[in-house]
């Protein structure tokens, strides 16, 4: 007797009657969508932030450390670099060292490193250039020690001094004239030996040289693919372990090895863990405020029900049978948490963008969501009202005629 067009216009009269009662209604399936979307698309834009500052610290890296001094020299540089799959590798040396610029002293970090430094790792010049092959006595400076750490900014062409510490204890103060300063990368939430914006790059043939040795650090490699990296790391594992003397069952131990090796790779999955778990918490806070707004349609599709049961008894004399009077709670049930998912959707987007740009985070938005977040809504509208509409549908005629 009833169709659905001809539901949604009773539902639709019916909201219209008890404005303020639908509008708190919809209000808590408002909250709870917006709460979804948001949240998961913050999520997402976690999970980019993380991707964004791991490829800011290189291009497909593997980098291998020392565990002990005097370990890698230039043999074992060319044995990475022969490794299939690798398309560069420089080495690095680092250490603290006392840096004084004008009056002023710091203990910074200095990196003794090759011109093919920049490419591996990803830097970025903002102004000046990085180092080659033919300098000696020059350095290029991270962001913040160029701006930060003394009293007074230092500029290209600037010079600063630094006094190293050789092993028998003796020092050597050597200056160094400034050929470049770094880009700031902002890789604020994830740390790694490999952190230009406070460091001061040298050299590496230099700092040898004052020290009186030939060893490096750290290796930094670039692999050829995001793809192949982490083959690629296991071969230049396999063949550094070899090298070293490290036999083929112990190449799973860590302790067994003198060197640790990681790659871009790892990090990934290291911070996708943290987005994904980060989201999951995000995700559940939200869910529990749908769950509300869901309980909340219920609670007033029953209170409903009870206010039109005169009504409902005047439909089934009129020849409603109980399946109509279902439907027709049902579907006002759900008009009323479609259109509180609609406006969720549209304040989730807004929030998202919001809290994106108050945290300066990437804006991500998947376009899913809008689907997922109307698909949400009409389930939860579906859900909340079977039962009021059950109670409604199942009432005795004369019973519901009776009732004041």
């Amino acid at each position: 007797m009833v169709n659905l067009v001809q539901s949604i216009r009773i539902a639709a009269g019916s909201i219209r009657s008890a404005r303020m009662r639908s509008i708190l209604t919809t209000l808590g399936i408002v909250i709870g969508v917006a709460a979804v979307i948001a949240n998961v698309s913050l999520g997402a834009s976690f999970q980019q932030y993380f991707d964004n500052e791991i490829g800011s610290i290189g291009s497909n890296f593997i980098v291998i450390v020392s565990r002990e001094p005097g370990l890698f020299f230039k043999s074992d540089l060319e044995l990475i670099q022969n490794t299939p799959g690798i398309v560069e590798v420089t080495p690095i040396k680092k250490s603290m060292y006392e840096v004084s610029y004008q009056s002023t002293s710091r203990t910074l970090g200095i990196m003794g490193v090759s011109k093919k430094h920049e490419k591996v790792a990803n830097l970025k010049m903002e102004d000046g250039n990085f180092l080659n092959a033919q300098d000696k006595y020059v350095a290029v400076i991270g962001h913040d020690v160029a701006y930060e750490k003394f009293n007074r900014k230092i500029f290209t062409q600037n010079s600063i001094d630094i006094t190293f510490r050789k092993d028998d204890g003796s020092t050597v103060t050597q200056r160094f004239k400034i050929k470049g300063i770094l880009k700031s990368p902002k890789t604020t939430m994830v740390n790694t030996p490999i952190e230009p914006d406070e460091r001061i790059f040298i050299p590496i043939s230099t700092m040898n040289e004052i020290l009186g040795e030939n060893d490096y650090d750290t290796l930094f490699a670039m692999a050829s693919s995001p793809d192949t990296i982490e083959d690629t790391s296991d071969e230049v594992d396999k063949r550094l372990g070899r090298h070293f003397g490290v036999s083929s069952r112990d190449m799973d131990d860590e302790d067994a090895k003198p060197y640790s090796i990681f790659n871009q790779a790892d990090f990934l999955k290291q911070t996708d863990q943290m987005a994904a778990a980060l989201g999951a918490l995000l995700t559940s806070v939200a869910l529990i405020a749908l769950v509300v707004g869901s309980i909340g349609i219920m609670n007033i599709m029953l209170v409903s029900v009870t206010e039109r049961t005169q009504e409902i008894g005047i439909l089934k004399s009129l020849g409603f049978t109980n399946s109509n009077i279902l439907l027709l709670f049902i579907v006002e049930s759900v008009v009323l948490s479609v259109i509180g998912g609609l406006l969720g959707i549209g304040l989730g987007v807004l929030g998202a963008y919001g809290a994106q740009s108050f945290m300066e985070l990437p804006s991500v938005f998947p376009v899913k969501l809008i689907f997922v977040g109307f698909a949400v809504s009409v389930i939860v509208g579906l859900i909340a009202g079977v039962y009021p509409a059950n109670k409604a549908a199942k009432m005795n005629t004369v019973d519901a005629l009776r009732h004041e």
